[in-house]
């Protein structure tokens, strides 16, 4: 059996300015191909897509594919050069390198690309063209995706992760392997359902550690334990994309049962409609300034996560500004996004010891903030090394550790970097011991490294005052693809479609 393996993954911030253009995909390593392309994220979705696969003895061919761009999730709008650049390529491949059975997508779900409504739904349109209607397509996706049914009316199967931060990312790879197969063999007849749910969440709310979150996974979860062959994505969409596709999706693929697929899929989707004022409430949002205070009462019980989720360019300075005024004593901020700062202390030859004095972050939309002066010395020059999770941004390129204050300090990055494991801090120097309170860019996925794990006794989550471009408040941003009234808590909608 020969399957074809590609991938094409972006988490669009369709309100930054910053372009995601050809060059943002290219850099050592990515495009890959061939081998290199089997071997990027082992822990993954492709990890676990090819691990099963060679289990079926199936030959996979690594088709031209980019990776993750550099920016991470801190860029914006994919440019259709780039989209139609990478996609043209992957189209020539297959045509010359085929016929095969199958074909594996590694794709996110929230990619949005200018002058293409749905890419993904796009990608199997031009793959299936390429391949023929008798190959087998299967893909992995985010559960942050803005999907409805566009993509299954070319693909076979799509497999969606459940959890938030992505424990099952292998396994939905698995998934789509093992599906794969057996589909070819004529083992499996790919059955669907797909139903909208009018619900609009900031991805903050979104974690599957707590109810109702957890209850609506377990939802699903518990009808896959019961009727096998069937399998349910809950997809619960991505906020700053600005899709026509937007807001919660869940599907359903049975094994040629369609009145099962729509009976599991109307379940969960009632569900979700229930318990739709939980959902839009589940995590309480503190203001900066009230939660270094909290930080500074919680750090008697042991090491505080601030975790700042409404950063989306990376450059907001709003949680350091708070972090000086109110004079937090051993505070570690992780990261701030300061292109300019960064490169003119490594031109100039800083090195650990040498005094810093520069205004970092900061710039570029009114999201970030202004620039803060910070006046310290350099602890850490140091190579990132690649990101904890695929998309977090950050991976590559140098860091600068600067200390600062009262046994205070902050890292410097050349752009967006959610960082999600205590290693990640580690592997450049940093001793974590030596901070009560760990300040990070992120929404949920830090919850892995830094509060499943043990690590932080608390955590607090933080946002500035206005509704910038990550806001709970999703009614403020300037959306023209879809429409917020159409969805709860903004609006007041029928309920499932």
């Amino acid at each position: 059996m020969r399957v074809a393996v590609l991938q094409f993954t972006h988490e669009t911030v369709t309100f930054l300015d910053n372009e995601t253009g050809r060059e943002d995909f290219i850099y050592p390593g990515s495009p890959a191909s061939g081998a290199d392309l089997l071997a990027t994220d082992p822990k993954g979705y492709m990890g676990g897509f090819v691990q099963v696969a060679r289990e079926y003895d199936a030959e996979l061919v690594g088709i031209t594919s980019p990776l993750w761009p550099r920016t991470g999730t801190g860029s914006g709008w994919v440019t259709a050069d780039a989209y139609a650049h990478f996609v043209g390529i992957m189209e020539e491949e297959l045509a010359a390198l085929g016929p095969f059975d199958g074909v594996y997508l590694n794709l996110h779900g929230a990619m949005a690309v200018r002058g293409v409504a749905r890419p993904e739904a796009d990608i199997a349109r031009r793959v299936r063209a390429v391949v023929g209607p008798r190959a087998i397509l299967a893909a992995t996706f985010d559960p942050h995706g803005n999907e409805d049914d566009d993509f299954l009316k070319n693909a076979d199967f799509a497999f969606c992760v459940k959890y938030f931060p992505h424990y099952d990312a292998h396994l939905q790879g698995e998934r789509a392997a093992r599906m794969l197969v057996r589909a070819a063999r004529g083992d499996y007849r790919p059955t669907h359902a797909t139903i909208k749910v009018p619900i609009l969440t900031p991805t903050v709310m979104q974690w599957t550690g707590a109810p109702p979150w957890s209850d609506l996974v377990q939802r699903a979860l518990t009808w896959e334990a019961r009727e096998p062959d069937l399998y349910l994505n809950v997809f619960f969409g991505f906020p700053w994309g600005d899709a026509p596709d937007g807001g919660m999706t869940i599907q359903a693929t049975s094994n040629g049962d369609a009145v099962l697929a729509e009976r599991a899929a109307q379940d969960v989707a009632a569900f979700a409609w229930r318990e739709r004022r939980g959902l839009a409430v589940a995590a309480r949002i503190h203001a900066m300034g009230e939660g270094v205070r909290l930080a500074r009462e919680a750090t008697a019980a042991g090491p505080v996560v601030l975790a700042d989720h409404s950063d989306r360019s990376g450059r907001a300075t709003w949680l350091l500004r708070e972090v000086l005024e109110q004079g937090l004593p051993r505070v570690l901020v992780a990261t701030v996004a300061a292109p300019e700062a960064l490169a003119d202390a490594l031109a100039s030859g800083l090195k650990p010891g040498d005094p810093f004095d520069a205004r970092v972050g900061g710039g570029g939309d009114a999201s970030a903030g202004e620039p803060v002066r910070i006046r310290g010395t350099v602890l850490h020059v140091a190579e990132a090394g690649p990101p904890g999770v695929a998309g977090s941004g950050g991976g590559g390129g140098r860091w600068l550790c600067i200390g600062f204050g009262d046994g205070c300090a902050v890292v410097l990055s050349p752009q967006l970097a959610q960082v999600v494991e205590p290693e990640e801090l580690r592997r450049i120097g940093l001793r974590l011991e030596n901070y009560a309170v760990i300040a990070l860019k992120s929404r949920v996925h830090f919850r892995r490294g830094f509060y499943d794990s043990g690590f932080a006794k608390t955590v607090i989550l933080v946002e500035p005052s206005e509704p910038f471009l990550g806001t709970t408040r999703l009614d403020a941003l300037p959306y023209a693809h879809m429409r917020v009234a159409d969805f709860f808590p903004y609006g007041d909608p029928a309920g499932p479609v």
